[in-house]
């Protein structure tokens, strides 16, 4: 990956839905070659899609709450079967893996308290091999931004 691969991670993570002509303006390209640089990218998996940025209160979501979750066994086969319990939750929006003393972290939206209080006494606390469900409730969020940083000037 060289200094223009990684110039257009940037753009495109910055605006994905910049045409492919001003993408290919903006490294110094011409229009086929850039297309076929993204698509590459694509290929390779470094760009693993597009979508839009949406609020989720506007949306009716204006409710985050962090839940932090135990199993009582880390076998492989329970905890894929916890991963493949919360994947069918819409509401439960990210779910990582934790190291340490907690299994899991869930991020969770919902339409107001009682909604996240259902999902938590109808999907979370009574799910195979869970032994506790702790929550915070997000009050503000100073920061959120989605992908990675993409450094220009890396080693080619």
């Amino acid at each position: 990956m060289d200094r223009i691969d990684r110039e257009i991670l940037k753009l495109l993570q910055d605006n994905g839905r910049m045409t492919n002509v001003e993408l290919a303006e903006r490294v110094g390209l011409t229009a086929p070659p850039c297309l076929r640089r993204v698509r590459t990218l694509e290929e390779a998996g470094a760009i693993r899609g597009y979508h839009a940025d949406l609020d989720p209160a506007r949306l009716g979501y204006p409710i985050t709450v962090f839940a932090m979750v135990s199993l009582r066994s880390q076998a492989e086969k329970d905890l894929t079967a916890f991963e493949e319990h919360v994947a069918a939750i819409p509401q439960v929006r990210e779910c990582h893996m934790l190291n340490g003393e907690i299994d899991f972290i869930l991020k969770i939206v919902a339409a107001d308290l009682k909604s996240f209080q259902d999902i938590l006494t109808t999907h979370l606390t009574p799910a195979p091999n869970v032994v506790s469900v702790k929550t915070s409730l997000t009050i503000r969020t100073a920061k959120s931004m989605s992908g990675v940083p993409v450094p220009a000037d890396q080693a080619e």
